[in-house]
């Protein structure tokens, strides 16, 4: 897991989820960040897509159940 990746998702999470992103592991999820519900699940890929200049279709994002998924779905894409 790329350290700077994970740092620039937690930032948007944490932005997204409006949760402190000292708060915010590779082991959160919407089990344990409230705010992370379908709607903001969505925000949260847009955001991704932005920051990164990457898209998702619809499986991966199904993926995305993790902060940690994420980081390694956003690392795959971006091939690191």
């Amino acid at each position: 897991m790329d350290s700077s990746t994970f740092d620039k998702v937690r930032g948007l999470c944490a932005d997204v989820f409006q949760a402190p992103a000292s708060e915010i592991t590779a082991a959160s999820s919407p089990e344990t960040l409230p705010n992370w519900d379908s709607v903001q699940h969505l925000n949260l890929a847009l955001a991704l897509e932005e920051q990164f200049g990457i898209a998702f279709d619809p499986e991966e994002m199904d993926q995305m159940k993790s902060v940690g998924a994420i980081v390694q779905l956003v690392d795959a894409k971006l091939g690191k």
